[in-house]
């Protein structure tokens, strides 16, 4: 599995920590929908950390087309001015 890390690149993954990963992403979709930005900072550090540890870095003119993308840990989207 080839998962990307947003800002980082890709990375070649075992299947082995598929179950890891994906109980992890459903605990930042609990923090989204609690609005817990704390706690999604954490979760996707974690998820990239996890990724990092096991994984194995793909060249950057590898072009393989990612099958999971794990955004920054900083958020998902900058805030935006108030009007």
């Amino acid at each position: 599995m080839i998962v990307r890390l947003m800002g980082d690149g890709q990375y070649q993954v075992d299947d082995s920590i598929l179950d890891g990963l994906n109980e992890l992403d459903a605990q930042v979709e609990q923090a989204v929908q609690q609005g817990d930005e704390e706690s999604l900072r954490r979760l996707l550090s974690t998820m990239a950390s996890s990724v990092r540890e096991h994984g194995e870095r793909l060249p950057d003119d590898d072009l393989s087309a990612s099958d999971a993308i794990i955004p920054p840990g900083e958020g998902l989207i900058p805030d935006l001015p108030s009007r």
